[in-house]
């Protein structure tokens, strides 16, 4: 039976200051984190002892050392949120990295508040900057100069499913998902076919089907294995090959459909075989068709458009779902990429209300309609920029959100909640409630510990090697009891 597929999201926001001519983007990044405060600011280590981004997956430890920066350079560049987040510089963008949650209702909820985050503490470090700039902050995935930058996927698997069977049926669904999935590009980059359009911001820049590089040679499938949980039951599939979706609905569906898919290679429940001739050529070919209907080439022969593989893979899951005991929000997805699919059947953009890549292309279209210019104009890629502008007040996605013309998910209620609090049926309840509760004594957080410095006891470190516990229904209790961080520390060795 598949595990529970908890998930996240690590989001790269492309960041610029206007008007600076000595723009630094990584002094920008360290003023922009740490511009955001919360209620009890503390100074908080990253613990970069847990981690070891130089395992791969299948079955080795890849050469190279492992970049840890010193105390102050570690407190400068990163925040531990309340909500469970991660808010850091990563190289020289901001990334934000959501709580682990169960759902993909849940994940749109806590990526959407990362936004919000993000948009405050924008705000708090344009006070800071000389009169005439001003700092912008962009939720897409390139630079327009070469330079892409990620939105990474997590799913908690089973380590007991062979690598080799995650990437056979992967691969195929990666390269056909973009037709939802897209935050659509004005464009091509990375010496990639010439075109005036395309669904994928990311799909230029794939170059191989399977490393562990996550910035050069970028592969389809990534290979990292650092589970952030018990190493011996499970691993995080760390997924590269998503874009960075505004509309909740590209959101919803990138990560309720992957989180099926998974459970199903867990479960066996793949019985097709959907491997692709050539997959790095398949990812530019179906990103470069906003038709949906060119055919890539199986290994097997046949020819399928991304849409009828697509459909393939939600026709196996329907049957999957429909011989297990599931929970609704499964069920729930299942229909709405059935809906997704039908409309990208007919014409994609009935979807203009929904999917990010076909919401632009309405947007832009209608532009160059009205002024009458090409798609190499430079007013269409400013639009193409426009639309992931993190601004309220400028960002075409969000015009669109308040005209009403763009289909939500979740309320802005659910939301704002979720930039102060964390998830309640995952660990990360327990790491924000830790430093909403105890703040000043907390030493060090990871994923899957935190430590506490308790007067001039040695650090205490408490390991959460389980993502589903650390949940409200775990520890409401042992808070309760635990009015300080050195009776909590005594109370879980009791």
């Amino acid at each position: 039976m598949a595990i529970p597929k908890v998930m996240g999201t690590e989001i790269e926001y492309g960041i610029t200051v206007q008007n600076d001519r000595d723009f630094d983007p990584i002094s920008s990044c360290v003023l922009l984190v740490n511009a955001y405060r919360e209620d009890a600011p503390a100074k908080i280590l990253w613990d970069y002892d847990q981690e070891n981004p130089l395992a791969d997956a299948r079955g080795f430890q890849v050469e190279g050392e492992k970049y840890t920066p010193n105390q102050q350079e570690n407190i400068a560049r990163n925040k531990t949120l309340a909500n469970g987040a991660r808010y850091y510089v990563d190289h020289a963008h901001p990334e934000y990295s959501c709580p682990e949650v169960t759902n993909a209702r849940d994940l749109v909820i806590f990526e959407k508040a990362g936004e919000r985050i993000v948009e405050i503490s924008r705000r708090e470090a344009n006070r800071l900057l000389p009169p005439g700039t001003q700092m912008l902050i962009y939720k897409n995935n390139s630079d327009r100069k070469g330079n892409s930058y990620g939105c990474h996927e997590n799913y908690l698997m089973d380590r007991r499913t062979s690598f080799k069977q995650i990437v056979e049926h992967l691969m195929p669904f990666f390269v056909s998902r973009q037709v939802y999935t897209g935050a659509g590009k004005v464009g091509s980059e990375n010496r990639g076919h010439p075109c005036q359009y395309q669904l994928s911001q990311r799909a230029d820049f794939f170059e191989t089907e399977v490393a562990l590089d996550t910035m050069v040679k970028r592969p389809i499938i990534n290979t990292r294995d650092e589970p952030h949980a018990d190493r011996e039951k499970y691993r995080r599939l760390h997924v590269i090959v998503g874009d960075a979706n505004m509309a909740e609905s590209s959101i919803y569906l990138r990560n309720g459909a992957t989180a099926l898919v998974l459970a199903m290679i867990e479960d066996g429940a793949i019985d097709r075989d959907f491997s692709l001739r050539d997959p790095v050529k398949a990812i530019k070919e179906v990103s470069h068709d906003a038709s949906c209907r060119r055919e890539v080439e199986l290994q097997n022969g046949r020819r399928l458009s991304a849409v009828q593989l697509q459909g393939e893979y939600l026709e196996l899951a329907q049957r999957y779902v429909t011989n297990r005991e599931t929970d609704p929000g499964a069920r729930e997805v299942l229909a709405y990429w059935e809906r997704v699919l039908d409309a990208l059947e007919r014409d994609p953009m009935e979807l203009a209300d929904q999917l990010d890549w076909v919401a632009k292309k309405a947007l832009i279209e209608g532009f160059i309609s009205r002024k009458g210019v090409d798609w190499d104009s430079s007013q269409v890629q400013m639009l193409d920029l426009q639309y992931h502008d993190l601004r309220p007040d400028k960002g075409l996605y969000y015009l669109l959100e308040r005209q009403g013309k763009i289909q939500r998910i979740v309320t802005d209620e659910e939301i704002e909640r979720a930039v102060h609090h964390p998830p309640e049926d995952t660990r990360a309840y327990f790491r924000g409630s830790c430093l909403r509760r105890y703040g000043t004594e907390v030493f060090g957080v990871n994923w899957d510990s935190i430590s506490f410095g308790i007067g001039d006891d040695p650090i205490k470190r408490v390991l959460m090697n389980e993502p589903l516990k650390g949940s409200k229904q775990h520890v409401d209790e042992l808070f309760q009891s635990s009015p300080t961080a050195a009776e909590l520390v005594k109370n879980l060795k009791s």
